[in-house]
């Protein structure tokens, strides 16, 4: 129900189907989550009118984790980044932007209710009880801000993730069951993460993410957290299945470090043949990686060519030398590659 009217709801038509002049109108899907995929955005909402963002639904940290653990929802914080990454850049973008972002913090000497929750959380969460619908309620964030694209969950259902890492000898040398995507994200730090899996193993896609894919123009996947961002997306069946069924070019998209916490020890090659042990049936026709970070190029290529793609070289780093995407040096490289392709 409409909680205004008390009639079925409008939903607020998304700011990317209304036109901003001079954009591609090719239709292009990125998937992800966390500060990877906003990243991607950034650079995508300069080049499409058509833009759809599909987003882990896996965090069980910080203000996320504290609603879905006491709300029962699904966990908005990764959602929350990618609409705030597709508001414009204009006063009204950016001030939207910043109210999403902000987190409360009591004054010193007091522990508030509030405490590290993230106004878009909140709102969210709003929107998802009074509307009922965690889709609609997503669309109605982005018609506020005046997001340039849709922001979609993985599947309407809260995941969690778990995986066996294997620790190290001076961390014990046990295999170890790790369960739950802050946990998991640091694992890297003790071990080697050998073996990723969700719960419920069966839940259904998002009906309106598994459409958003089969009309898809371009899959953009990565960059992001390799083991809770970027390959949850071809863990659930239905995902899984549908970008393999597509007909969209797809780019897969590298981190400018190997080493994060939940990866050390791992090559751009062994990013690679984890996303084929995952979805073997996924057809490449790009990645993007920044030359800083692969090891051996002509390995790195041999490897890309085995997925039926090509590897596309670029500086798509931040200048500051940390390991941040630019959007517009990532813009620009996403523009050639579609021009390419």
């Amino acid at each position: 129900m409409n909680f205004l009217t008390g009639s079925l709801p409008i939903v607020p038509q998304p700011a990317a189907d209304r036109g901003t002049g001079g954009q591609d109108s090719r239709a292009v899907v990125a998937l992800g989550g966390g500060h990877g995929l906003s990243a991607s955005l950034s650079a995508l909402r300069l080049l499409t009118t058509d833009l759809t963002a599909i987003v882990t639904v896996a965090d069980d940290g910080g203000s996320s984790g504290r609603l879905r653990e006491e709300l029962g929802v699904l966990p908005p914080g990764d959602l929350r980044m990618a609409l705030a990454a597709l508001c414009d850049d204009t006063d009204w973008g950016r001030t939207w932007r910043d109210v999403m972002q902000h987190r409360f913090q009591s004054r010193p000497g007091v522990t508030g209710s509030l405490d590290n929750h993230a106004l878009g959380n909140l709102l969210i969460v709003t929107l998802w009880e009074l509307l009922g619908d965690p889709v609609a309620g997503l669309q109605w964030a982005g018609a506020l801000l005046g997001a340039r694209g849709q922001v979609l969950p993985m599947s309407t259902e809260p995941l969690t993730i778990e995986g066996d890492v294997q620790r190290r000898p001076e961390h014990g040398g046990r295999l170890e069951l790790v369960t739950g995507q802050a946990r998991l994200a640091a694992a890297g730090v003790r071990g080697k993460v050998s073996e990723v899996r969700l719960t419920p193993a069966d839940a259904p896609a998002c009906p309106e993410a598994l459409a958003a894919i089969e009309r898809a123009d371009w899959i953009i996947l990565g960059p992001g957290s390799w083991y809770t961002s970027v390959l949850p997306h071809l863990m659930l069946p239905d995902l899984r299945n549908a970008l393999c069924r597509s007909t969209a070019k797809v780019c897969l998209t590298m981190n400018l470090s190997n080493e994060t916490k939940e990866t050390t020890g791992m090559s751009a090659l062994d990013h690679l043949a984890e996303i084929r042990r995952y979805a073997p049936e996924l057809k490449v026709d790009a990645v993007l990686a920044d030359p800083g970070v692969i090891e051996d190029p002509d390995a790195f290529s041999d490897a890309v060519a085995g997925m039926g793609g090509r590897p596309v070289f670029g500086k798509v780093g931040s200048a500051t030398g940390r390991p941040i995407h630019d959007p517009l040096r990532l813009a620009t490289a996403y523009h050639d590659i579609f021009g390419e392709n």
